[in-house]
């Protein structure tokens, strides 16, 4: 019985380990092939290019907006608008972003919105606002939360965009991790995501997978009203994956790239905020108990179930009487080469995404933090309301329920003329 035990256990961290080996692989053979964008990337640009509108929402962005703003007033676009989305903030932005739009000369618009329109989540909505009042042939996206490395991001972009003919092109962020807990959450989170969101089949028409990320979209006007805009999303948690989805069922062109000096971004100052924020961003990209069921599925025998029997195996090992002691050996040496396996394909991981190779080591905690973001977005489905900066949405009738900060004391449905310029 003891024997058969040690077989299974032995079999299924061989297993694990070849699965690990097969990541390892492919993920050499990625790095290989991906595609990084630079401020060096488009020296030479078109002679013609289009108009673009830069389109940031910000919601209680006191300590970002500043950077954000600046950073985008900085680039050396010849034909880009500049709007700012005030929506419903309670803290100092509307004041900072005054005062920027009062020295930029006409470059920057900021547009106030006072209530939210029923049946809207709260960024889609402002983010219709903008659109409504830009003019640019092109739409890009970004978070209050970015911050512009270099002064020719939307020249990169827009030269890989033309040059690629694509419809939607998404620049994937440089995680900015300033503490501990940061650089031990955020990688594995990130894991995750382009585990199962691969960019080679994200860029490949012959296959559904479908990715985007809000921190920068671009897209031609033409693709965004062809795919109903964020009226087609607006009551989506994770609008940017269900618009590149509605890009790709279009027939039309959609592009992944990763950058490297271009932007980034700190996603959370706590771990607070990453639980909650990662939860939602889970929640929203795979949306069903089932499809959130499959990636905790993964995360649970890939890596957290091998560290387990791995500290298991340890302890078999040292405490076991010396005539038993080979079958042991056998189960920690298996688990050991698991564990090998997982840091290898991490340390590379991890020079890939720009995060200190060293904390690799601490993957295992981080791949624990994000099971249980998994389990808690699973659970969010079996929920009535989701929150999100203040605002509580009903699922069932995917309306405002409530807005706590709010500065209106209703949440009533919003006219048209709810969004204002300050021009």
């Amino acid at each position: 019985m003891i024997t058969d035990l040690f077989t299974f256990w032995n079999s299924v961290g061989a297993f694990i380990a070849l699965t690990w080996l097969v990541r390892f692989m492919i993920l050499g053979n990625a790095a290989r092939r991906r595609k990084v964008l630079r401020p060096t990337s488009y020296e030479v640009l078109p002679p013609k290019l289009p108009s673009v509108s830069m389109l940031v929402a910000a919601k209680d962005e006191e300590d970002n907006i500043e950077q954000c703003v600046t950073t985008l007033l900085a680039q050396d676009y010849p034909d880009l608008e500049i709007i700012v989305i005030d929506d419903r903030s309670t803290d100092r932005t509307p004041a900072i972003l005054r005062r920027l739009e009062s020295g930029a000369g006409g470059k920057l618009r900021v547009i106030t919105i006072t209530k939210l329109r029923e049946g809207w989540f709260g960024k889609n909505n402002a983010m219709r606002a903008g659109v409504e009042a830009s003019t640019g042939d092109w739409l890009c996206f970004t978070d209050a939360d970015c911050r512009q490395t270099s002064n020719r991001t939307i020249s990169i972009a827009v030269g890989e965009a033309l040059r690629r003919d694509v419809d939607l092109l998404s620049i994937t962020p440089v995680l900015e991790t300033k503490t501990a807990w940061e650089r031990i959450i955020q990688p594995a989170c990130a894991a995750l995501l382009i585990a199962w969101f691969r960019p080679s089949r994200v860029n490949s028409s012959k296959t559904r997978t479908a990715y985007a990320n809000g921190a920068f979209m671009l897209t031609r006007r033409s693709c965004y009203d062809a795919i109903g805009g964020h009226e087609r999303v607006r009551t989506e948690v994770n609008e940017d994956i269900q618009m590149a989805r509605h890009v790709k069922d279009a027939g039309l062109r959609l592009r992944v790239v990763e950058n490297d000096g271009l932007y980034v971004t700190r996603m959370y100052a706590t771990p607070r905020e990453a639980w909650r924020g990662w939860s939602r961003i889970f929640y929203g990209s795979f949306r069903t108990m089932g499809r959130l069921a499959l990636p905790a599925l993964s995360v649970l025998l890939s890596t957290l179930v091998p560290a387990t029997m791995f500290v298991v195996s340890l302890v078999w090992l040292i405490r076991s009487p010396a005539d038993t002691v080979g079958a042991q050996w056998s189960t920690f040496l298996v688990y050991s080469l698991t564990i090998a396996l997982l840091q290898l394909t991490m340390w590379r991981f991890y020079g890939i995404v720009q995060i200190a190779r060293g904390w690799s080591a601490t993957y295992v905690l981080g791949a624990f933090v994000v099971f249980a973001m998994l389990v808690n977005a699973m659970l969010k489905t079996l929920g009535t309301t989701t929150q999100w900066r203040g605002t509580t949405y009903r699922r069932d009738a995917l309306v405002p329920d409530r807005d706590k900060t709010a500065r209106e004391p209703s949440i009533a449905a919003e006219p048209d003329r709810g969004a204002t310029g300050n021009v």
